[in-house]
């Protein structure tokens, strides 16, 4: 069940809400794809967990560098004024408070914010951690980007994840291909609904009390 966006249409999305001088890590895979589209008139300074500050868009064919990658080993490109340091450091500061916004892929969010991301639960599924956690309890805001419905059609946004949680009540906001979900302590308010797509239409499709952000 695709909706209206594709990958790049939700990663553009992203990256229209993040804010000048913000200090922001991109997560592994979709998140990644964020940095191609960030406004060029302001200055967003992106973080990588192997530790980097000031990491640019993803290397093109005649960009490759391969020492350097981001936590993904995705080959990227530098800003002016790029910085390097130990893994350790770039922990510490994800730690420390001091990312303003992550960007995180999930296999489930819940409608109270929790997010699981790093393992499915299966018995043959390989466990992904990484700094998600980290990330979730660092991170001033987490977003989340995700399609809305997985393979077989079951909805990602739910209302408690069955799958091992990586933090409790961290999300702010679900970016996905049908809308964008506003997480707040009274309930789920959708923001902004994509193509064809109503408010109406979502409740039925996700089972989920959603409300019509005002104004």
């Amino acid at each position: 069940m695709k909706g209206p966006l594709d990958r790049d249409g939700m990663a553009n999305r992203v990256a229209q809400d993040i804010p000048e001088g913000a200090y922001v890590n991109l997560g592994i895979g979709l998140p990644t794809k964020v940095s191609n589209f960030l406004p060029v008139d302001r200055e967003i300074v992106l973080h990588t967990e192997n530790g980097m500050l000031g990491m640019g868009p993803v290397a093109g064919a005649d960009e490759i560098d391969l020492d350097l990658i981001n936590a993904g080993k995705i080959p990227v490109t530098e800003l002016p004024g790029a910085s390097y340091f130990h893994q350790a450091d770039s922990f510490g500061m994800m730690r420390g408070g001091h990312l303003d916004i992550c960007v995180l892929g999930a296999f489930q969010v819940s409608i109270s914010g929790d997010l699981a991301n790093w393992h499915t639960g299966g018995a043959d599924a390989i466990p992904a951690v990484g700094g998600a956690m980290d990330l979730a309890i660092g991170a001033k805001q987490v977003l989340v980007i995700m399609e809305l419905f997985t393979r077989d059609g079951q909805c990602k946004l739910v209302t408690e994840c069955t799958y091992p949680l990586t933090g409790i009540g961290c999300v702010n906001t679900v970016y996905t291909d049908y809308a964008v979900f506003g997480l707040q302590s009274d309930g789920v308010y959708v923001r902004e609904v994509f193509g064809d797509t109503s408010v109406t239409g979502l409740a039925e499709m996700t089972g989920l009390p959603l409300q019509q952000l005002p104004g």
